[in-house]
Formats: C-alpha cells, sequence, structure tokens
C-alpha cells in the first residue's frame, strides 16, 4: 500500500512573519511613507540619519502591532472574509496568547524607539495608541471606520514632524489633512474589495457607508489630496522636481478614479490600485527630495 504524505506543517517563524504582515510589505510601507513626507518636509533640506533610522523602525514596529491587535479583535471575523481567512490567528495556526505577546513586543519596540524622540512627539506617540487599539472595534460600532484608521495614520505626519521641529506648523496640519484624505481614499479601495462578506457579517466600512457611490467618495478624497498637495507645494516654494510628481500622482488618482467607475470591475483590481497608491507615495517622496537636492 502507497502511504500518501502529509502536508508539511509551516514553519512558526514563517506564520509569525505573517502575522506581521511582512510577507505584504505593501501595507507596510504605505505608513512609512507620510512619515517620511513629514521628516523631509518639516527639516527643508536632509534630517538627521539616525532620526531617519529610527522613523523607519518605528513605522514598522507600530504597523506590525496594529496588525497583530486587528487580527486579535478579528480572530472569529477573518474566517468568514474570503481575504482574511488564511490569516493566522483565523485559521488558528497561532494561538492567542502568541499574538498577544507579539503584539506587546511590537509595542515595546516601538516605546523604545519613541524615547529617541523629543518630549512633543513622544507624547503624540501615547495619543495616536488608542486609535491603534481602537480601529478595529469601530468596524462594529461606526459608519466610516476608515476614518479611525486615517486619523492613526495622521500622527505618522504629526509626530515625525514635531521630532524635527519640536513644534506643529500650519504646514504640519496641511500635511496631516493630505494623509487623512489620502488614507480615505486607498482604504476605502482596500474596503470596496470586502464589501459582499462585511454587509453579509454585519460590520462597516466607508464602502458600504457610501454604497454606489463609493467610486465617486474615493475620487473625491484623492481630489482633496491633489488639492492639499498643490497648496503645501505653493505655501512651501517647492520646486520644479516636486510639481513633476505631483503632475504624475494626479494624473494616476484620475486614471483610479475611471477604473473604479466601471461598472464590471474584477476583484484583483482593488489590490492593485491600493499598491499603486504605495508607489505614488513614493514618486511624491521623491519629489520632495529632488527639491532639497536642487
Amino acid at each position: 500500500m502507497i502511504s500518501q504524505s502529509q502536508p508539511q506543517k509551516e514553519p512558526t517563524l514563517l506564520t509569525i512573519i505573517r502575522l506581521l504582515r511582512w510577507d505584504k510589505p505593501a501595507g507596510r510601507l504605505i505608513l512609512m511613507i507620510p512619515a517620511l513626507w513629514a521628516i523631509f518636509l518639516a527639516a527643508r533640506g536632509l534630517p538627521p540619519l539616525p532620526l531617519i533610522g529610527v522613523i523607519i523602525l518605528g513605522t514598522l514596529a507600530t504597523s506590525a502591532a496594529g496588525c497583530v491587535i486587528n487580527d486579535l479583535w478579528d480572530r472569529d471575523i477573518d474566517p468568514q472574509v474570503e481575504r482574511t481567512k488564511k490569516r493566522p490567528l483565523a485559521e488558528r495556526s497561532l494561538s492567542i496568547k502568541v499574538g498577544i505577546i507579539i503584539a506587546f513586543i511590537s509595542l515595546c519596540c516601538a516605546a523604545v524607539l519613541a524615547f529617541y524622540l523629543n518630549t512633543l512627539s513622544f507624547c503624540l506617540c501615547v495619543a495616536a495608541v488608542p486609535f491603534i487599539v481602537c480601529y478595529p472595534l469601530a468596524k462594529r460600532v461606526f459608519p466610516v471606520p476608515q476614518l479611525v484608521l486615517s486619523l492613526a495614520w495622521g500622527f505618522a505626519v504629526l509626530i515625525s514632524w514635531t521630532a524635527v521641529t519640536g513644534k506643529l506648523e500650519n504646514y504640519t496640519w496641511v500635511l496631516w489633512g493630505i494623509t487623512v484624505f489620502w488614507t480615505l481614499g486607498f482604504d476605502t479601495v482596500y474596503a470596496m474589495a470586502d464589501r459582499e462578506d462585511d454587509q453579509k457579517i454585519g460590520v462597516n466600512s466607508s464602502a458600504l457607508f457610501f454604497g454606489k457611490y463609493a467610486g465617486e467618495a474615493v475620487g473625491v478624497f484623492f481630489a482633496i489630496t491633489a488639492g492639499l498637495w498643490a497648496y503645501l507645494g505653493v505655501i512651501m516654494h517647492l520646486n520644479l522636481g516636486f510639481w513633476l510628481t505631483w503632475g504624475i500622482s494626479l494624473l494616476s488618482w484620475m486614471i483610479e478614479y475611471i477604473r473604479l467607475s466601471s461598472p464590471e470591475i474584477p476583484q484583483e483590481t482593488y489590490g492593485e490600485l491600493f499598491r499603486e497608491n504605495v508607489i505614488l507615495g513614493f514618486v511624491l517622496l521623491a519629489g520632495i527630495m529632488v527639491n532639497i537636492i536642487l
């Protein structure tokens, strides 16, 4: 009799990597982007290299903690959603205890890095924690939970800007607005992929809230983002390098809106548009850095 080999169990380290979403770097990079926008714009030049390193590592640690906290709250919901049913806590390949320990370690790493920052930046780090913890709960009680995520993302700008200048400026709040509306845009696109599952389960999302006008809402969010970028470019006297990347981004957001307006949208389109925004974030960062060089 020929014995059939049993499927090999995934190594625990790889399962933890999946829990932290390090196997999907787009979601980790998209939090890093506004933080990098902020430190370069706030410095009006090249920020201290150690600070750049702290900001990069801090966003990675915070993002990791946020992912684990989200999966802990949603461990009974995720199995009912096609996109999330294979997450480690959803498929029970890791225990709740392990998830809590990993979330605690991630938060401790972020806290250690925060001690490098000044007092105002550290206080803003502390203020961001309730938004990170409560975002997964928002989908149960708040009609537009993506707004809570957007406000959490906005702290990346506030923390990073004050880490350079030690204060909040008018420019800071414009960049904060850019980040909030940009996040509302790309995360609504992300939520559009889960509409059927979310409706069946009974959780909220901006895609469900805006309903058949979700694509139009995304277009408005991206239009406001582009408008605020233009305003910031004018008041900060950013040069041609920035305006070139702003034009590329504006054109890309217009194309994304057109794609979302199609009556038949393939499911994979939503993930593609999300990843495009990661690229656009770095394109705009490149424009900011060209402005510094020239």
